[in-house]
């Protein structure tokens, strides 16, 4: 487990910094992601740092709420200035090109841990509080949803600040949003679900609070101060910690739905195509742009992202990361190698950079009935699953 003494709390120095600083103060457990100038990126290495702190925490008594951040790339690594301003990017999507293309074990096993990270962090017991300033993406969102949907009740709050940018861009690199995107997503009120999870855009604070996807906006000026009183604050029990939470963050909360009634027009139609076909039509402006977005992204993927949000409204957390678990591996092997789409969109955007993927199919209306349905489909017995020993009451295993 990486820990060590916050940077620029006491002692510490630039040459002592690690990637995950986990660090107790008080009765609060803090972590901080800090690879600013990855913009926070996860590799393996932090994946497992993360879980081996909130595991560690868990079963502290002395620990009653947990808090995450992450640090800013345009301040100085190890010193105050650097700390906010950035959460996380998502993953390190190189790794899974070069990866991929090595055909390295890692990447199964990067996937596995992230996605068994997300849930312990989506059915944490204690307090869980994601500073989600700046850049929240892909599998920085993982980091934070927290069963999202039942966070009252669980002491979970996810702040958002007016720097917030916030999304799930994965069908822009030929994937899907994946670590629990399928569950928080499809959560969402009417079809923003299939808006974000198609388009990739990038939402505000307001809009994610109006999304069901935040619970509180604070200004960003004010949240070292709030860092502070985490550790400073004391409670006697995890019952008082616990309700000194609910007042301090989640009493403000202002539990508005955003209306979606736009969203739904076109985002709620049966197919790809005829979303794509309703927006190009348009004499709105907005859904103009939108068409114009989806045919950029992905053609295949965006038929498995529509169906990933649709078949994950009836589902369980646990059922719908081994859903995804299942996808990410035919994401890389259904066509190994630079056949894949997601190698192909990786490469565009972040390797060779000359953001002209090669998709295939190229077309929209190239996309087959049943080509999305092979990305559903089991690679292992159900026995063999890597995620089977997630389990919710009541559930089968997919």
């Amino acid at each position: 487990m990486n820990t060590s003494t916050l940077p620029g709390d006491r002692s510490g120095a630039p040459d002592d910094i690690t990637e995950v600083i986990a660090e107790r103060r008080g009765n609060a457990g803090l972590i901080t992601l800090n690879r600013p100038k990855a913009l926070n990126a996860l590799n393996l290495p932090m994946i497992r740092a993360l879980t081996a702190t909130l595991l560690a925490w868990r079963d502290d008594a002395a620990v009653q709420l947990v808090a995450i951040r992450g640090t800013n790339k345009a301040g100085r690594p190890g010193t105050p200035d650097a700390l906010f301003g950035g959460f996380c990017a998502g993953g390190d999507i190189r790794f899974f090109h070069q990866a991929a293309l090595a055909n390295d074990a890692l990447l199964e096993a990067f996937f596995t841990e992230e996605y068994t990270l997300n849930y312990l962090i989506q059915t944490y017991p204690k307090p869980y509080i994601a500073f989600m300033d700046g850049v929240v993406m892909g599998g920085g969102m993982g980091l934070c949803q927290g069963e999202s949907h039942s966070a009252h009740r669980a002491g979970k709050v996810r702040i958002v600040t007016e720097h917030t940018k916030m999304a799930m861009p994965e069908t822009n690199i030929g994937l899907f949003p994946d670590v629990g995107g399928g569950y928080f997503l499809s959560r969402c009120p009417g079809h923003a679900g299939e808006y974000l999870a198609l388009t990739g855009e990038a939402i505000g604070a307001q809009d994610a609070i109006g999304f069901g996807l935040a619970d509180v906006q604070r200004p960003a000026a004010s949240l070292p101060e709030l860092w502070d009183k985490l550790g400073t604050h004391r409670t006697e029990t995890q019952n008082a910690a616990n309700a000194w939470v609910a007042t301090e963050f989640i009493a403000e909360a202002p539990g508005t739905t955003k209306d979606t009634g736009t969203i739904d027009q076109y985002f709620g139609l049966l197919r790809v195509k005829h979303i794509v076909d309703a927006l190009e039509k348009s004499p709105d402006p907005w859904a103009v742009k939108m068409g114009a977005v989806l045919r950029k992204r992905s053609p295949l993927m965006l038929h498995v992202a529509l169906e990933q949000i649709r078949r994950a409204r009836g589902m369980s957390l646990a059922d719908n990361l081994c859903m995804e678990r299942k996808m990410v591996h035919q994401c890389f092997n259904l066509r190994p190698g630079t056949a894949s789409e997601t190698v192909e969109g990786i490469r565009a955007l972040a390797v060779d950079k000359d953001y002209t993927p090669k998709w295939s199919p190229g077309r929209i209306e190239d996309v087959k009935p049943g080509m999305a349905d092979a990305f559903f489909a089991s690679p292992w017995a159900p026995d063999a699953h890597p995620l089977k020993d997630l389990h919710d009451p009541g559930q089968t295993r997919l």
